[in-house]
């Protein structure tokens, strides 16, 4: 499960990223709102945990916009703005929760994993494409209402290709999907599980393709 920090404390950002791992989750570092701003709309992150004393702008201001876009991701907003009038207005603008720094790592993973087990809007959720169906739940693939077993990584990919369904996905936008923004990818490792991705689902009758866009990226449509 992987979580996204954006935090312009390096120092900060590093511990928590740390924490949170030996915890057993995957975590990801941006500092600025902008970069988060344009992962999120690409990149499925399990929750965010968000300051908002951001250098480019209001952390708020970023919380506002991801709820505008009805992005559902939960958000755990870390400050150090811990007046009463502060908290209401983090809450107000589609925080989930409000913590207040400094704070112990334990709390926090704490009141993540409270979250993390709340049913919200995108728990449940089912993706669907002709026969092909998606439980973001609980991560289950199903072809004309039967369960398909396919692995982690080929799971990751549909996901990510069927909630960008009518819009190509670039190849950079999968490795971050898969692999975070550690850029330790091998040259040919996004192509070889499409590849895998694509003939499992043509083996297993679902109709639809998964169409590789030369120089561009990939694209999920129904088959006609």
């Amino acid at each position: 499960m992987r979580l996204l920090i954006v935090e312009d404390n390096e120092e900060l950002a590093e511990l928590l990223a740390k924490g949170l791992r030996a915890a057993g989750y995957g975590a990801d570092i941006l500092s600025t709102a902008e970069q988060a701003q344009s992962v999120l709309q690409t990149t499925h992150y399990a929750a965010l945990i968000l300051d908002l004393g951001l250098p480019d702008r209001d952390g708020l201001q970023l919380l506002r916009e991801i709820r505008h876009r009805h992005n559902p991701i939960p958000v755990l907003v870390l400050t150090a703005r811990g007046g009463l009038h502060d908290r209401v207005q983090g809450l107000r603008s589609g925080a989930d929760d409000y913590l207040v720094k400094p704070f112990a790592l334990e709390e926090l993973i704490a009141r993540l994993e409270a979250q993390l087990r709340r049913p919200g809007q995108l728990l449940g959720n089912c993706l669907r494409i002709a026969n092909l169906e998606f439980d973001t739940q609980n991560r289950q693939v199903s072809i004309d209402e039967q369960p398909q077993a396919l692995s982690a990584r080929e799971t990751a990919v549909l996901e990510l290709l069927m909630r960008s369904k009518g819009r190509v996905v670039s190849k950079k936008q999968v490795e971050d999907h898969l692999y975070g923004h550690s850029g330790d990818v091998a040259s040919n490792a996004i192509e070889v599980y499409v590849h895998r991705l694509r003939k499992q689902l043509s083996d297993r009758g679902a109709r639809v393709q998964v169409h590789t866009i030369r120089g561009v990226g990939y694209l999920i449509a129904e088959e006609k």
